[in-house]
């Protein structure tokens, strides 16, 4: 068995094809999830900037967190 990075019987569209397969979906999910985030943001800001439950920084972090995720489950069950 010989192996060499420089075979002719690997073309470059498998592994465009293969890049498309795994990675959009993360992809998807982030922006998704940004537009998921720009709407429970505008709707929590005053809750969140006042500081009753965390620093806010800390509450965009999480609340953007729970974006993707929740962007994810929905591709995923889409």
């Amino acid at each position: 068995m010989k192996l060499t990075l420089n075979t002719s019987g690997l073309p470059l569209q498998d592994l465009i094809v293969g890049a498309s397969i795994y990675f959009p979906p993360l992809f998807k999910a982030v922006i998704l999830g940004f537009l998921i985030w720009l709407l429970a943001h505008r709707q929590l800001r005053d809750w969140m900037y006042a500081g009753d439950v965390w620093h806010p920084l800390l509450m965009d972090l999480s609340l953007f967190a729970l974006a993707v995720c929740l962007a994810l489950v929905l591709i995923v069950a889409w």
